[in-house]
């Protein structure tokens, strides 16, 4: 499923996409009923840009959502707009493939989410929106390889954990360059602190966001990273949440803060979390909230490559232990009873020959104690002992198990251990934690080795440790997955340099992941 597009093309796509559809608009086709209700909209409607997502053998999410004043609300009228979206096979939209007309409706922020259907497998799509009169920027997505395929490879780029106030959001230029397939994002895409003046950037507002236009707005300036807009613009996403997009460490309906946050109004803040989560991100309608819940977990397949499973490690999990014992009584849940028994039931069915786990944190064990005993990070699969070990356990019996989390705001990649509580214990799978793309900002390289490196006797499943800002980049193909981290110089400068800081592989049939 690797891109064919040139670097070339790609400048064409991210600096030209406008002026390609401005030319274009006569040649967008929309019913008549729907041109007749095509009143004029402010130029700046898409603002917000465009995205695909959850790509399948034969569709794709596209998605827009109608904002002229994003930072206020949106500026729209309290009305439904018809907005007209083409897909094409060619950039230019001589051979397209479907058109058709969503509504973009109030109630749901004038977000649009088109599940397109009736695509070919395995191919690059460019695609396109018309509201009002005027015309969105041109994007590139991918459909999945047909769900027998068996060879060819797949690039999938992992990010997570991107706060404005901490820096820009310098990775994803380098991650447009390396043209990834599809962009896995585990969680944290935005943060709900408050507004400081400490950093780079600043939160728009004046106070965490509570009420569903405050997160409206929060996502909104989360949009303006030209970055991050290009990135989404040209492949394929696959979103699941982690804390920061509703409040710092909640667990199922408990705030991080039960004492200044009441029952009742932490479940209004979570349905209006939700809700603005669905509109900013391009998902099925089967993401659509119930109040204070949405299903979030859920299974993508790309040929017989690679199964991923997207898990919820928030809505269904126990509150976090405070101490050891807590960690380790058995009634601890991360995932909940139905979700776990999804999540075994896929690994254990796979057809696919590498099973990939999207957790939004951390499952190999982080021993913070140097020396005698044990120190957990409770709000990671740490806290969760029990369950943890059982998963592991059963990692035995799956083929290929590969790990992909976030939260950490460091590179930490490990052995995953059938016990870690036995350093001589099997090596089940592996786990790669990504980097930030800028929370925590530029850290002091010295003084990370210096509080970590004496942590590695402790922790020997350990393969890379590394505090820089960036992402993860895997080539998976049937006889191994080559990974490299990828870093940056700086985001707390607009532009930035990057590298390569460590390449490693998962070989089919080793468990377990090494450098090289």
């Amino acid at each position: 499923m690797t891109g064919t597009s040139s670097p070339d093309r790609r400048r064409f796509l991210t600096a030209g996409a406008a002026v390609l559809g401005a030319t274009a608009a006569a040649q967008l086709w929309l019913p008549a009923a729907a041109r007749a209700a095509d009143t004029p909209l402010p130029e700046n409607v898409f603002a917000l840009g465009i995205a695909s997502g959850d790509p399948l053998p034969d569709g794709i999410v596209l998605w827009t959502r109608l904002a002229p004043d994003p930072l206020n609300g949106g500026g729209m009228p309290d009305a439904t707009v018809p907005v007209g979206w083409e897909i094409a096979e060619d950039e230019h939209f001589r051979r397209v493939a479907r058109r058709g007309v969503a509504q973009a409706r109030p109630e749901y922020g004038h977000s649009v989410h088109a599940d397109v259907r009736g695509l070919r497998p395995g191919r690059v799509y460019w695609y396109r929106f018309r509201a009002g009169g005027r015309i969105s920027p041109v994007g590139r997505t991918r459909t999945a390889p047909h769900r027998h395929a068996t060879g060819g490879s797949l690039r999938v780029a992992l990010a997570s954990c991107q706060n404005w106030q901490h820096g820009y959001f310098t990775p994803y230029a380098d991650m447009l360059a390396q043209d990834p397939d599809v962009v896995l994002f585990v969680g944290d895409y935005i943060y709900e602190s408050t507004p400081s003046s400490a950093g780079p950037r600043r939160h728009e507002g004046t106070g965490e966001p509570v009420t569903l236009e405050q997160y409206r707005n929060r996502y909104a300036q989360y949009r303006a990273d030209p970055d991050l807009a290009a990135m989404h613009a040209n492949a394929p996403w696959v979103v699941t949440f982690d804390d920061h997009e509703v409040d710092n460490d909640w667990a199922g309906e408990v705030p991080q803060d039960p004492a200044k946050q009441p029952h009742d109004a932490f479940v209004a803040r979570l349905t209006a979390a939700f809700q603005a989560y669905y509109e900013h991100m391009p998902v099925r309608a089967t993401a659509v909230p119930d109040g204070p819940h949405i299903q979030m977990y859920r299974r993508l397949e790309f040929g017989r490559l690679a199964r991923l499973n997207v898990l919820d490690t928030r809505q269904f999990r126990t509150d976090q232990a405070t101490g050891q014992d807590g960690a380790q009584d058995p009634a601890m849940t991360m995932l909940g009873a139905r979700q776990k028994r999804w999540l075994l039931d896929g690994l254990h069915h796979s057809p696919a020959r590498w099973n990939l786990v999207a957790s939004q944190i951390m499952m190999a064990e982080t021993d913070l104690l140097p020396g005698e005993g044990k120190l957990w990070y409770y709000d990671a699969w740490d806290g969760y002992q029990a369950e943890r070990n059982a998963l592991l356990r059963e990692f035995r019996e799956i083929r290929n198990p590969v790990v992909l989390s976030g939260d950490r705001h460091l590179t930490m990649i490990s052995d995953l251990k059938e016990d870690f509580a036995d350093p001589d214990s099997d090596v089940v799978g592996a786990e790669f934690v990504g980097t930030s793309v800028s929370s925590s900002g530029d850290q002091d390289q010295a003084a990370f080795h210096a509080q970590w490196d004496p942590l590695k006797a402790d922790n020997p499943h350990w393969k890379v440790i590394d505090a820089h800002r960036g992402y993860h980049l895997f080539d998976i193909r049937r006889d191994a997955v080559d990974a490299q981290v990828r870093v940056v110089d700086t985001v707390v400068r607009p532009q930035a340099t990057a590298s390569t800081l460590s390449r490693l592989r998962v070989e089919n049939g080793r468990p377990g992941v090494h450098e090289v």
